[in-house]
C-alpha cells in the first residue's frame, strides 16, 4: 500500500515594511483625487476591503516615483528572495530538517520574472544540495499556493521518504501604478500586499495532516476576469468585479465535482479553508458553500491583518488553522487566472 503523503510544516513570512489602511488610504488620495474623477467614490473601497494592515518589499515613498519594469523586477526579486528565505527556513525548522535534506523544492510565484529562479538565487542561504530538483511554477496567482501544495504532495508521493518543499512567494505591490487611472489599479492598491508561505511534504509517518487529494477545474471562457496586463511600465492588474457574483454561482459545482473524483462530496468536508481574495469575495464564498455568515473567520482575520497577497494568503489561512487545531477534514481552496478553482484535501493527523 502505498504510504499517505504527510503535511510536516507550514510557516510564513511577511517583508518588514508594515502599513495601516487608513495610510494606505490617504496617500492614494494623494497620489489620485485629483486626476481622477471617480476616485472619491472608489475611496470608498479602502474601508470596505476589510483589510486593517499590509506588508511591502518597499518603503512606501518608492510606490510614489516615477518607476519602470526594470526598477519593478529588481524590487521583485530582492523582496521575493528575502521572503523566500524567511518562510522557508521556518519551515525546514518546524520539519526538523536542514536545507540539505530538500529532494525537491516547488516554486510558485506569478508577480515578477526570474532566470535563474528564486529557488537557484536562495539555493546556497538555505544549504541546498547541489542535486535538488527545483520545479518553478508561474501564472496561477492567487490559486498558486494551493496548486503548488497539490503539486508538491503528487511529487512526494511518487518518491516515497523524499522532502519536497514548497515555497508560495509574491510581491503583489510591485505592481501599484500612480500612472494607471483605472477602477482596477485602486482597488489593487486597497487590497493587496506581499509575502511567503512554505509547506513541507513527505510520503511517510507523522506529520501535521495528510494530503487526501487534490484537483483543479477550468472554466472556458473566462481569461479576461483575472490575471496581468504587461506594459513597458510593468505589471497592470487585470480584476473583474464579476468575480464574488461568479464564485456564489460556480464554485460549490465546480468543488463537488473535483471531489467526486476521489469519491467524495460537499457534505463530507468539515472545514472550507479559502483563499481570502477580499472581504466581498469571503461572503460569496460562504454563500455559495452554505456556510453561516461569520464562519470563514481565519479567513477574514488573514485578509486583516495582511491584505490579499495572492499565492501564498491560502497557505496563511492553513497555518492560523493547523496552530488553532485542524478538524478531521479541511478542503483547502483558492480561485486564480484561468479562471481556475484549486483545492487540497487534508486529514488531521489522529
Amino acid at each position: 500500500m502505498a504510504q499517505k503523503v504527510k503535511l510536516l510544516a507550514v510557516s510564513s513570512a511577511v517583508p518588514a515594511n508594515g502599513i495601516d489602511q487608513k495610510d494606505a488610504a490617504k496617500v492614494a488620495h494623494d497620489a489620485f483625487s485629483a486626476r481622477f474623477d471617480d476616485f472619491d467614490r472608489l475611496q470608498r473601497v479602502f474601508a470596505s476591503s476589510g483589510i486593517q494592515r499590509r506588508y511591502l518589499v518597499q518603503p512606501l515613498a518608492w510606490y510614489l516615483q516615477p518607476l519602470g519594469w526594470s526598477a519593478r523586477n529588481a524590487a521583485y526579486l530582492d523582496g521575493a528572495c528575502a521572503l523566500f528565505v524567511a518562510a522557508a527556513a521556518k519551515a525546514l525548522a518546524a520539519a526538523g530538517i536542514s536545507g540539505d535534506a530538500v529532494d525537491t523544492v516547488v516554486t510558485v510565484s506569478s508577480t515578477g520574472l526570474a532566470t535563474p529562479g528564486i529557488d537557484a538565487r536562495v539555493a546556497q542561504a538555505l544549504g541546498f544540495r547541489s542535486d535538488i530538483e527545483r520545479v518553478p511554477v508561474f501564472g496561477l496567482g492567487c490559486a498558486g499556493g494551493v496548486t503548488g501544495l497539490g503539486l508538491g504532495a503528487r511529487l512526494a508521493q511518487s518518491r516515497p521518504g523524499s522532502f519536497v518543499l514548497v515555497v508560495a512567494v509574491e510581491a503583489c505591490s510591485i505592481a501599484f501604478r500612480m500612472d494607471k487611472l483605472t477602477k482596477q489599479n485602486i482597488v489593487a492598491t486597497a487590497l493587496f500586499g506581499d509575502g511567503a508561505a512554505a509547506c513541507v511534504l513527505r510520503a511517510g509517518e507523522g506529520g501535521l495532516a495528510s494530503v487526501e487529494m487534490s484537483g483543479q477545474h477550468t472554466w472556458p471562457g473566462t481569461l479576461d476576469i483575472m490575471g496581468w496586463s504587461v506594459d513597458d511600465t510593468g505589471l497592470g492588474v487585470i480584476f473583474d468585479r464579476a468575480i464574488p457574483p461568479f464564485a456564489e454561482a460556480n464554485i460549490a459545482q465546480a468543488l463537488g465535482e473535483i471531489l467526486a473524483r476521489s469519491g467524495l462530496t460537499l457534505g463530507d468536508i468539515d472545514r472550507f479553508a479559502c483563499h481570502p481574495g477580499g472581504a466581498k469575495v469571503i461572503t460569496a464564498l460562504e454563500r455559495a458553500l452554505s456556510l453561516q455568515q461569520g464562519t470563514l473567520d481565519h479567513e477574514r482575520m488573514v485578509l486583516a491583518d495582511y491584505g490579499n497577497m495572492s499565492a501564498p494568503t491560502a497557505l496563511f489561512v492553513l497555518e492560523r488553522l493547523i496552530q488553532a487545531g485542524l478538524p478531521p477534514r479541511t478542503l483547502l481552496t483558492a480561485m486564480g487566472p484561468g479562471f481556475t478553482a484549486s483545492c487540497v484535501c487534508l486529514k488531521a493527523a489522529a
